[in-house]
């Protein structure tokens, strides 16, 4: 049984070409270059062997990134944590309910479920609303660091991670773990990390960032952790794929979006 992981989008809350800039990196002509805002998609068999598809994050591209990959049927979608970028993307959820007809499930921190419910009123509250409209059916489901979860047969395990001052998941599937938007690692969540096949993990830029890590602290946690693979993602518009990438250790990658990987599961 494999697992296949799609980048969707590995860019930053801006996303790469950046609004007004025309630096090289916006400008190349290097398809690896154009990052949409983060997400990724996970597919795999259930117990039934039936595809099953999650998200992770519904950035504000998620309707571009959908019919880009030809995807009709979300299973349910996982959220790191309540920023723009990996969020804003939730009213397109509504068309998914429209072509499945059923309801979504969604998979969140209790803060961050919270928070949904307080930013989006007219999706949890729609009896308020002015006009009857068409709004995302979702379902809400509570999920906490470091407590593993049963989903379609599989274990999934939401990982803390630090985004500067604010704590945030990642998320681990068999072998695979997801950690953007991080600037740290808690020590308690370093066992949940061990034996991967693939990391998938935050490199923002070269220079320090307060909520992210570097290229060069990325690459610590990888050696530490010793994933067989790793991908860095959530790249700005400093990092030109064709020139880093090359750089990078043998078992290191640069994502980008697009970009299929498979384990087994």
């Amino acid at each position: 049984m494999s697992l296949t992981l799609t980048f969707l989008g590995t860019g930053t809350s801006a996303g790469v070409p950046m609004i007004g800039c025309d630096c090289r990196v916006c400008t190349s002509d290097d398809p690896r270059d154009r990052r949409d805002r983060p997400s990724v998609m996970l597919r795999f068999a259930d117990q039934r062997g039936r595809r099953r598809t999650i998200l992770i994050d519904t950035s504000p591209d998620l309707r571009y990134q959908m019919i880009r990959h030809s995807v009709n049927r979300l299973d349910g979608v996982f959220y790191t944590h309540n920023h723009a970028d990996h969020v804003f993307g939730i009213d397109d959820l509504r068309r998914f309910n429209a072509v499945m007809q059923e309801p979504m499930d969604i998979y969140g921190e209790r803060y961050m479920l919270d928070w949904l419910i307080t930013t989006f009123p007219y999706i949890f509250a729609p009896h308020k609303n002015v006009n009857p409209s068409f709004v995302p059916d979702l379902i809400l489901h509570e999920v906490a660091p470091a407590e593993p979860f049963d989903l379609f047969g599989h274990t999934f395990t939401p990982v803390r991670l630090l985004h500067g001052r604010l704590p945030i998941l990642g998320y681990r599937l068999g072998n695979l773990a997801y950690c953007t938007d991080c600037s740290a690692i808690p020590p308690e969540s370093y066992s949940q990390l061990e034996g991967l096949d693939v990391l998938i993990i935050d490199g923002l830029r070269y220079r320090h960032h307060p909520t992210h890590l570097t290229i060069n602290q990325a690459l610590g946690i990888i050696d530490q952790l010793a994933p067989q693979r790793a991908y860095l993602t959530h790249m700005s518009h400093e990092i030109l794929h064709a020139e880093l990438d090359p750089q990078l250790p043998p078992n290191v990658h640069l994502s980008y979006d697009g970009l299929e990987v498979e384990t087994a599961l």
